[in-house]
């Protein structure tokens, strides 16, 4: 089954918001710890992109996932009852 116009957008903005609160935490807490501990420098761009690419693909992986297991379906009857009232 395919995912209404209204569906796909309340995908992508749950992805999109998510993806900016993942991405100030791993900044936050991985990312500034691990340059402050000398581990990791900011000269290291591609393995901090590395970083957020692989926690991007996971965070898409698991909305696609979770809006195909079913959440469209209560959005649809979200709507439907929506306009019926």
């Amino acid at each position: 089954m395919t995912q209404t116009k209204l569906e796909s957008l309340a995908e992508k903005l749950c992805s999109v918001g998510s993806g900016f609160i993942v991405a100030l935490a791993i900044w936050e807490y991985v990312i500034r710890p691990l340059v402050k501990s000398g581990v990791l420098s900011i000269d290291h761009s591609l393995t901090i992109t590395l970083i957020f690419t692989v926690v991007s693909i996971v965070r898409g992986y698991f909305w696609r996932r979770f809006f195909n297991a079913g959440l469209h379906k209560w959005l649809r009857k979200a709507v439907k009852e929506y306009k019926g009232s």
